[in-house]
Protein backbone atom coordinates (compact mmCIF):
# COMPACT_ATOMS: atom_id res chain seq x y z
CA UNK A 1 0.00 0.00 0.00
CA UNK A 2 2.02 3.16 -1.10
CA UNK A 3 1.67 6.56 0.47
CA UNK A 4 0.61 9.66 -1.21
CA UNK A 5 2.38 12.94 -0.14
CA UNK A 6 0.82 16.34 -0.95
CA UNK A 7 2.71 19.94 -0.08
CA UNK A 8 0.12 22.68 -0.55
CA UNK A 9 -0.25 26.37 0.07
CA UNK A 10 -3.38 27.75 1.51
CA UNK A 11 -4.95 31.08 2.34
CA UNK A 12 -7.04 31.25 5.76
CA UNK A 13 -8.89 34.34 6.55
CA UNK A 14 -11.64 34.85 9.09
CA UNK A 15 -15.46 34.80 8.37
CA UNK A 16 -15.78 37.91 10.09
CA UNK A 17 -13.26 39.82 8.84
CA UNK A 18 -10.88 39.89 11.96
CA UNK A 19 -7.57 41.05 10.91
CA UNK A 20 -4.86 39.61 13.08
CA UNK A 21 -2.72 42.94 14.61
CA UNK A 22 -0.15 43.01 17.30
CA UNK A 23 2.85 45.76 17.74
CA UNK A 24 5.23 43.46 15.51
CA UNK A 25 2.78 41.85 13.17
CA UNK A 26 1.29 45.13 11.66
CA UNK A 27 -2.01 44.29 9.99
CA UNK A 28 -1.95 40.21 8.63
CA UNK A 29 -5.70 39.78 6.86
CA UNK A 30 -5.03 36.25 5.94
CA UNK A 31 -2.57 33.56 7.12
CA UNK A 32 -0.46 31.90 4.52
CA UNK A 33 -0.05 28.22 5.77
CA UNK A 34 1.52 25.26 4.27
CA UNK A 35 -0.16 22.19 4.65
CA UNK A 36 1.54 18.43 4.24
CA UNK A 37 -1.18 15.20 3.55
CA UNK A 38 -0.22 12.31 3.67
CA UNK A 39 -3.00 9.22 2.64
CA UNK A 40 -3.06 5.88 1.79
CA UNK A 41 -5.26 4.53 -0.06
CA UNK A 42 -7.30 8.13 -0.41
CA UNK A 43 -7.45 7.88 3.66
CA UNK A 44 -5.66 10.31 6.05
CA UNK A 45 -3.08 9.17 7.67
CA UNK A 46 -0.82 11.97 8.57
CA UNK A 47 -1.08 15.95 8.76
CA UNK A 48 1.25 18.35 9.10
CA UNK A 49 1.53 22.14 8.67
CA UNK A 50 2.93 25.47 9.45
CA UNK A 51 2.34 29.06 8.35
CA UNK A 52 4.77 30.87 6.28
CA UNK A 53 3.84 34.65 6.80
CA UNK A 54 5.46 34.80 10.66
CA UNK A 55 8.43 36.62 9.87
CA UNK A 56 7.66 39.26 12.57
CA UNK A 57 8.32 36.19 14.88
CA UNK A 58 10.92 33.73 12.86
CA UNK A 59 12.71 36.61 11.32
CA UNK A 60 12.62 34.49 8.09
CA UNK A 61 10.87 36.05 5.02
CA UNK A 62 7.32 33.41 3.87
CA UNK A 63 9.18 32.49 0.60
CA UNK A 64 12.42 31.52 2.01
CA UNK A 65 10.39 29.38 4.32
CA UNK A 66 8.87 27.65 1.73
CA UNK A 67 11.55 26.82 0.01
CA UNK A 68 13.28 25.17 3.18
CA UNK A 69 9.58 23.37 3.65
CA UNK A 70 10.07 22.07 -0.23
CA UNK A 71 13.78 20.85 0.43
CA UNK A 72 12.92 19.24 3.99
CA UNK A 73 9.80 17.52 2.13
CA UNK A 74 11.90 15.97 -0.63
CA UNK A 75 14.75 14.91 1.85
CA UNK A 76 12.16 12.45 3.85
CA UNK A 77 12.59 8.73 2.87
CA UNK A 78 8.50 8.35 3.52
CA UNK A 79 9.09 4.98 2.87
CA UNK A 80 10.35 4.54 6.50
CA UNK A 81 8.78 4.22 9.79
CA UNK A 82 6.85 7.49 11.29
CA UNK A 83 9.88 7.01 14.13
CA UNK A 84 12.47 7.33 12.04
CA UNK A 85 11.47 10.28 9.85
CA UNK A 86 12.65 13.50 11.78
CA UNK A 87 15.73 11.56 13.45
CA UNK A 88 16.60 11.20 10.03
CA UNK A 89 15.91 14.68 8.80
CA UNK A 90 17.57 16.36 12.07
CA UNK A 91 20.55 14.46 10.49
CA UNK A 92 21.17 15.84 7.11
CA UNK A 93 19.58 19.28 7.56
CA UNK A 94 20.27 20.44 11.63
CA UNK A 95 19.96 23.98 10.73
CA UNK A 96 16.57 23.78 9.29
CA UNK A 97 14.26 26.49 10.58
CA UNK A 98 12.18 25.87 13.11
CA UNK A 99 8.65 26.78 11.58
CA UNK A 100 9.90 24.06 8.42
CA UNK A 101 11.28 21.13 11.09
CA UNK A 102 7.38 21.62 12.73
CA UNK A 103 5.49 20.81 9.39
CA UNK A 104 7.20 17.71 9.19
CA UNK A 105 7.84 16.71 13.01
CA UNK A 106 3.95 17.19 13.16
CA UNK A 107 2.90 14.97 10.16
CA UNK A 108 5.46 12.46 11.21
CA UNK A 109 4.04 12.65 15.19
CA UNK A 110 0.47 12.09 13.80
CA UNK A 111 1.47 9.54 12.06
CA UNK A 112 2.85 7.45 14.57
CA UNK A 113 -0.32 7.99 16.99
CA UNK A 114 -2.81 6.90 14.20
CA UNK A 115 -0.45 4.27 13.56
CA UNK A 116 -0.93 3.56 17.49
CA UNK A 117 -4.66 4.17 17.16
CA UNK A 118 -4.33 6.76 20.17
CA UNK A 119 -5.03 10.34 20.16
CA UNK A 120 -2.25 12.56 20.11
CA UNK A 121 -1.73 13.65 23.70
CA UNK A 122 -1.39 10.06 24.77
CA UNK A 123 1.00 9.11 22.66
CA UNK A 124 3.07 12.17 23.78
CA UNK A 125 2.80 10.39 26.92
CA UNK A 126 -0.25 12.40 28.60
CA UNK A 127 -4.04 11.66 29.51
CA UNK A 128 -6.59 11.28 26.80
CA UNK A 129 -9.11 14.66 26.90
CA UNK A 130 -12.11 15.73 25.25
CA UNK A 131 -11.55 19.62 25.49
CA UNK A 132 -9.13 22.32 26.23
CA UNK A 133 -9.53 25.37 27.69
CA UNK A 134 -8.77 28.48 25.87
CA UNK A 135 -8.38 31.95 25.94
CA UNK A 136 -9.33 34.84 23.33
CA UNK A 137 -7.15 37.34 21.81
CA UNK A 138 -8.31 41.06 20.65
CA UNK A 139 -6.65 42.75 18.13
CA UNK A 140 -5.99 46.29 17.52
CA UNK A 141 -9.25 47.87 16.71
CA UNK A 142 -11.81 50.57 17.82
CA UNK A 143 -13.51 50.51 21.06
CA UNK A 144 -16.40 49.93 19.26
CA UNK A 145 -15.62 46.84 17.87
CA UNK A 146 -13.25 45.84 20.77
CA UNK A 147 -16.12 45.83 22.74
CA UNK A 148 -18.95 44.27 20.40
CA UNK A 149 -15.76 41.12 20.11
CA UNK A 150 -15.47 40.89 23.55
CA UNK A 151 -19.22 40.56 24.52
CA UNK A 152 -19.15 37.92 21.89
CA UNK A 153 -16.49 35.96 23.34
CA UNK A 154 -18.41 36.52 26.69
CA UNK A 155 -21.70 35.08 25.47
CA UNK A 156 -19.79 31.96 23.85
CA UNK A 157 -18.39 31.59 27.46
CA UNK A 158 -14.61 32.78 26.84
CA UNK A 159 -13.89 35.34 29.80
CA UNK A 160 -10.63 34.85 29.72
CA UNK A 161 -9.46 37.62 27.22
CA UNK A 162 -6.27 39.22 25.81
CA UNK A 163 -5.77 42.52 24.59
CA UNK A 164 -2.81 43.09 22.48
CA UNK A 165 -1.17 46.33 23.34
CA UNK A 166 1.97 48.75 22.64
CA UNK A 167 0.99 50.55 19.33
CA UNK A 168 0.66 53.90 20.48
CA UNK A 169 0.40 55.71 23.75
CA UNK A 170 0.19 53.59 26.91
CA UNK A 171 -2.89 55.95 27.97
CA UNK A 172 -4.65 54.58 25.50
CA UNK A 173 -4.07 50.66 26.11
CA UNK A 174 -4.70 51.49 30.22
CA UNK A 175 -8.02 53.13 28.77
CA UNK A 176 -8.89 49.83 27.00
CA UNK A 177 -7.99 47.68 29.09
CA UNK A 178 -9.98 49.32 31.91
CA UNK A 179 -12.83 49.62 29.43
CA UNK A 180 -13.33 45.66 29.24
CA UNK A 181 -12.16 45.03 33.25
CA UNK A 182 -15.39 47.58 33.80
CA UNK A 183 -17.68 45.71 31.19
CA UNK A 184 -17.14 42.18 32.73
CA UNK A 185 -16.37 42.34 36.25
CA UNK A 186 -13.90 40.29 38.30
CA UNK A 187 -15.57 37.07 36.44
CA UNK A 188 -12.89 37.81 33.80
CA UNK A 189 -9.52 37.09 34.04
CA UNK A 190 -7.63 40.08 31.78
CA UNK A 191 -4.08 39.92 30.23
CA UNK A 192 -2.21 41.71 27.63
CA UNK A 193 0.87 41.23 25.38
CA UNK A 194 2.68 44.11 24.78
CA UNK A 195 4.96 41.69 22.35
CA UNK A 196 8.51 43.62 23.33
CA UNK A 197 7.63 47.47 22.53
CA UNK A 198 8.23 48.77 25.87
CA UNK A 199 11.75 50.02 26.60
CA UNK A 200 12.67 48.50 30.05
CA UNK A 201 12.51 51.96 32.03
CA UNK A 202 8.92 52.67 30.54
CA UNK A 203 7.77 48.74 31.21
CA UNK A 204 8.20 49.61 35.18
CA UNK A 205 5.84 52.88 35.09
CA UNK A 206 3.29 50.70 33.19
CA UNK A 207 3.40 47.84 35.28
CA UNK A 208 2.54 49.85 38.32
CA UNK A 209 -0.10 51.24 36.48
CA UNK A 210 -1.95 48.13 35.30
CA UNK A 211 -1.37 46.66 39.05
CA UNK A 212 -5.00 48.12 40.07
CA UNK A 213 -7.04 46.45 37.07
CA UNK A 214 -6.19 43.42 38.90
CA UNK A 215 -3.84 41.86 35.36
CA UNK A 216 -3.78 37.86 35.01
CA UNK A 217 -0.34 38.52 33.49
CA UNK A 218 1.61 40.67 30.74
CA UNK A 219 3.35 39.15 28.16
CA UNK A 220 6.68 40.27 27.23
CA UNK A 221 6.98 43.77 28.67
CA UNK A 222 10.50 44.54 27.08
CA UNK A 223 12.45 43.55 24.14
CA UNK A 224 12.91 39.80 23.82
CA UNK A 225 16.87 39.46 24.30
CA UNK A 226 17.20 42.46 27.39
CA UNK A 227 16.99 39.31 30.17
CA UNK A 228 18.80 42.18 32.76
CA UNK A 229 15.85 44.12 32.10
CA UNK A 230 13.79 41.00 32.56
CA UNK A 231 15.17 39.94 35.49
CA UNK A 232 14.85 43.22 37.25
CA UNK A 233 11.31 43.94 35.81
CA UNK A 234 10.09 40.44 36.96
CA UNK A 235 12.12 41.02 40.60
CA UNK A 236 9.64 43.84 41.07
CA UNK A 237 6.34 43.44 39.06
CA UNK A 238 3.29 43.99 40.33
CA UNK A 239 1.56 42.10 37.25
CA UNK A 240 2.60 38.67 37.06
CA UNK A 241 4.79 38.46 33.85
CA UNK A 242 5.24 35.77 30.90
CA UNK A 243 8.15 35.35 28.56
CA UNK A 244 7.13 34.17 24.79
CA UNK A 245 9.45 36.44 22.13
CA UNK A 246 12.47 35.01 23.97
CA UNK A 247 11.98 31.94 24.65
CA UNK A 248 12.99 30.52 21.01
CA UNK A 249 15.27 27.84 21.40
CA UNK A 250 16.38 25.26 24.45
CA UNK A 251 19.01 27.85 25.37
CA UNK A 252 16.56 30.72 26.05
CA UNK A 253 14.60 27.63 28.05
CA UNK A 254 17.58 27.54 29.95
CA UNK A 255 18.28 31.38 30.43
CA UNK A 256 15.00 31.65 31.92
CA UNK A 257 15.33 28.96 34.70
CA UNK A 258 18.64 30.02 35.26
CA UNK A 259 16.87 33.78 36.53
CA UNK A 260 16.84 34.97 39.98
CA UNK A 261 13.03 34.08 41.47
CA UNK A 262 10.11 35.24 41.46
CA UNK A 263 10.42 33.85 37.25
CA UNK A 264 8.09 34.94 34.69
CA UNK A 265 5.76 32.71 33.00
CA UNK A 266 6.69 31.13 29.57
CA UNK A 267 4.52 30.86 26.52
CA UNK A 268 5.91 27.83 24.60
CA UNK A 269 5.07 27.38 20.54
CA UNK A 270 5.74 25.09 18.29
CA UNK A 271 7.07 27.65 15.52
CA UNK A 272 9.31 28.66 18.07
CA UNK A 273 10.86 25.61 18.95
CA UNK A 274 10.10 23.34 15.96
CA UNK A 275 8.43 20.47 17.03
CA UNK A 276 6.04 19.23 19.39
CA UNK A 277 9.02 16.47 20.72
CA UNK A 278 11.05 20.28 21.00
CA UNK A 279 8.19 22.07 22.99
CA UNK A 280 7.43 18.74 25.31
CA UNK A 281 11.17 18.91 26.04
CA UNK A 282 10.58 22.14 27.05
CA UNK A 283 7.84 22.15 28.74
CA UNK A 284 8.80 19.08 30.78
CA UNK A 285 12.05 21.37 32.11
CA UNK A 286 10.41 24.44 33.24
CA UNK A 287 7.69 22.19 35.11
CA UNK A 288 10.80 20.49 37.14
CA UNK A 289 11.97 24.20 37.67
CA UNK A 290 8.66 24.80 39.06
CA UNK A 291 8.00 27.29 36.14
CA UNK A 292 4.04 27.98 34.62
CA UNK A 293 3.75 27.27 31.25
CA UNK A 294 1.41 28.26 28.66
CA UNK A 295 1.46 26.49 25.28
CA UNK A 296 0.16 28.47 22.47
CA UNK A 297 0.26 29.18 18.94
CA UNK A 298 0.29 31.72 15.97
CA UNK A 299 -3.18 32.41 14.43
CA UNK A 300 -3.19 29.31 12.50
CA UNK A 301 -5.05 26.45 11.09
CA UNK A 302 -6.90 22.97 12.31
CA UNK A 303 -3.42 21.22 12.03
CA UNK A 304 -1.44 22.98 14.44
CA UNK A 305 -4.11 24.17 16.91
CA UNK A 306 -4.86 20.76 17.42
CA UNK A 307 -1.15 19.75 17.20
CA UNK A 308 -0.70 22.47 20.06
CA UNK A 309 -4.04 21.45 21.71
CA UNK A 310 -3.07 17.98 21.95
CA UNK A 311 0.62 19.06 24.09
CA UNK A 312 -0.93 21.52 26.25
CA UNK A 313 -3.01 17.58 27.22
CA UNK A 314 0.11 16.23 27.61
CA UNK A 315 1.74 18.55 29.62
CA UNK A 316 -1.01 19.47 31.62
CA UNK A 317 -0.09 23.13 30.84
CA UNK A 318 -1.65 25.35 33.17
CA UNK A 319 -2.90 28.07 30.52
CA UNK A 320 -3.52 27.17 26.51
CA UNK A 321 -4.02 30.09 23.97
CA UNK A 322 -5.75 27.91 21.06
CA UNK A 323 -8.02 30.30 19.70
CA UNK A 324 -6.33 30.98 16.21
CA UNK A 325 -8.07 28.13 14.20
CA UNK A 326 -11.86 29.78 15.83
CA UNK A 327 -14.16 31.46 12.98
CA UNK A 328 -11.76 30.66 10.07
CA UNK A 329 -13.45 30.53 6.52
CA UNK A 330 -13.18 27.23 4.30
CA UNK A 331 -10.16 25.44 6.53
CA UNK A 332 -9.60 22.32 4.08
CA UNK A 333 -9.45 19.81 7.40
CA UNK A 334 -12.35 21.38 8.28
CA UNK A 335 -13.50 23.91 11.09
CA UNK A 336 -13.21 23.31 14.82
CA UNK A 337 -15.32 23.44 17.60
CA UNK A 338 -15.16 26.95 20.36
CA UNK A 339 -18.13 26.87 22.96
CA UNK A 340 -18.14 27.55 26.67
CA UNK A 341 -14.55 28.70 27.23
CA UNK A 342 -13.12 25.39 25.55
CA UNK A 343 -11.39 24.29 22.36
CA UNK A 344 -13.76 21.08 21.68
CA UNK A 345 -10.97 17.79 20.51
CA UNK A 346 -12.44 15.72 17.61
CA UNK A 347 -12.14 12.29 18.73
CA UNK A 348 -10.03 9.99 17.16
CA UNK A 349 -6.64 9.06 16.63
CA UNK A 350 -3.69 11.48 16.12
CA UNK A 351 -5.11 15.00 16.48
CA UNK A 352 -8.54 13.61 14.80
CA UNK A 353 -8.57 15.41 11.74
CA UNK A 354 -10.36 12.29 9.27
CA UNK A 355 -10.04 14.42 6.06
CA UNK A 356 -8.30 17.45 4.11
CA UNK A 357 -9.48 18.70 0.94
CA UNK A 358 -7.61 19.41 -2.00
CA UNK A 359 -7.22 22.68 -1.92
CA UNK A 360 -4.65 25.09 -2.51
CA UNK A 361 -1.25 25.53 -4.61
CA UNK A 362 0.18 22.15 -4.65
CA UNK A 363 3.81 22.57 -4.31
CA UNK A 364 4.98 19.04 -4.30
CA UNK A 365 3.91 15.97 -4.81
CA UNK A 366 5.32 12.29 -4.21
CA UNK A 367 3.93 8.54 -4.08
CA UNK A 368 6.06 6.81 -1.78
Amino acid sequence: MGRRIRLSRIDLGYADGMVLHTATSGAVPMLDELRLVVTEDDAVVALGASRMNIAYLSGIDAETLVAACLDAARRVDWTAPWSRLVPALDDVLPDLPAPARMLIEIAAADGAARAAGQPLSVWLGGPAAARVATNQTLFRTDDATLLKRADAYAARGFLDLKLRIGFGPFADDLRRLALLRHRFGPALRLSADANGSWSAAEAADHLAALAPLGMDYLEQPSAADDWDAIARLSAKSPVPLMLDESLADAASIERLIELPSPLPLAHLKLAKLGGLDRLMAAGRRLREAGIGIMVGQMNEGAVSTLAAAHVAVALAAQRAELYGADGLADDPAGSLAYADGYLVLPPGPGIGLARHADTGTVLWEYNA
